[in-house]
């Protein structure tokens, strides 16, 4: 079987344990692995990374090794790069695309990647007869079907490791702070941050943020003797990004100067922690062994501690939501 890999939309700590572990499993079974380049966009460009004698050409050449993806588990970044392609968006670009696949003999494919990236996937097998398994690379885990996605846990230790510095800053200026995270539709990233930093308030995407309400909390904080506040902010807020947010608490009375970070895409960058580091090895095997079950159009996850596979339609067709049990934590933990 003649298996393609491809990451695709924003880069996540743990695909480069992912692809290891796809190609690791694939010598077992004696399947053969080319990395597709750049994401979708590689398939137009027939650009296949076989990285057998560094060769960046689809030729002759034996695949993806054991030895080829030797030590990839501690690099974060791909080193298939990603992209995203328009092209591919389109009816027209899918079916020339599985033209292509057709041309060069894929029997399967397994895009790593977040809604965009598996969305695809799913428009592609309706015009492709090859095996899709899809693979949830985002640091968002905004993904259905999954309890955590490829990512997560390192941007949420990399958030994490930012706002404990922050900290120090806060208590030395008695500041507040506004630290804003990614997270356009579900505020995972920013809920897990705060709760393990011990910020004293979020805004997620999932809950209408009430300025007057905050600061109503802000003034109770003061007056409980704090002389600094940290606040995590998701990208997707209802009331815009940290800065919109700063200003609308400043016209509502904030006690306390503020200050506004935003941590951006460092959260997608650094080593994998063990946990992104496992659950990839963990899903890149299990893909490679549902192709040989004949499984197809599905996306591999971990729902309640056990691998799982759910048709990729039902994995696209809305965003994960934090769990009300964690932000109640966070209001216990928080005081």
């Amino acid at each position: 079987m003649r298996i393609g890999v491809l990451c695709s939309g924003g880069d996540a700590p743990g695909m480069n344990a992912c692809l290891r572990a796809i190609v690791r499993a694939a010598v077992c079974t004696g399947d053969e692995v080319v990395g597709i380049m750049h994401g979708y966009q590689g398939i137009f460009d027939e650009e296949f990374y076989t990285r057998t004698d560094a060769e960046k050409r689809f030729g002759s050449t034996s695949g993806l090794g054991m030895r080829s993806v030797s030590g990839l588990s501690k690099q974060g970044g791909t080193v298939l790069y990603s992209s995203r392609c328009q092209r591919f968006t389109t009816a027209e670009g899918r079916q020339e695309a599985a033209a292509i696949l057709r041309k060069y003999g894929f029997d399967a494919l397994l895009p790593i990647g977040g809604n965009g990236t598996l969305s695809g996937a799913l428009e592609l097998g309706k015009v492709w007869d090859g095996q899709i398994i899809g693979l949830p690379g985002t640091i968002d885990n905004d993904l259905l079907g999954t309890d955590a996605t490829i990512g997560f846990a390192t941007a949420v230790n990399t958030a994490v490791e930012a706002v404990d510095k922050l900290r120090d800053t806060a208590g030395s200026h008695s500041l507040m702070f506004l630290v804003e995270v990614m997270g356009r539709h579900c505020g995972d990233i920013a809920l897990y941050t705060a709760i393990a930093s011990g910020a004293e308030l979020v805004c997620v995407p999932e809950i209408p943020t009430d300025v007057n309400h905050l600061v109503a909390n802000l003034k109770r904080i003061k007056q409980l003797g704090k002389t600094s506040v940290m606040m995590i902010v998701a990208e997707g807020d209802d009331l815009g990004d940290a800065m919109c947010i700063q200003e609308k608490l400043k016209e509502a009375g904030n006690p306390f100067e503020s200050r506004v970070v935003v941590l951006g895409h460092t959260q997608r960058g650094g080593s994998p922690v063990p946990a992104d580091r496992i659950l990839a090895s963990e899903l890149g095997c299990f893909a490679v062994d549902s192709l040989h079950r004949n499984e197809t159009g599905k996306m591999a996850g971990i729902l309640g501690g056990a691998l799982t596979l759910t048709p990729l339609e039902e994995c696209v067709r809305g965003h994960r939501q934090i769990t009300t049990e964690k932000l109640h934590l966070l209001q216990v933990i928080a005081g």
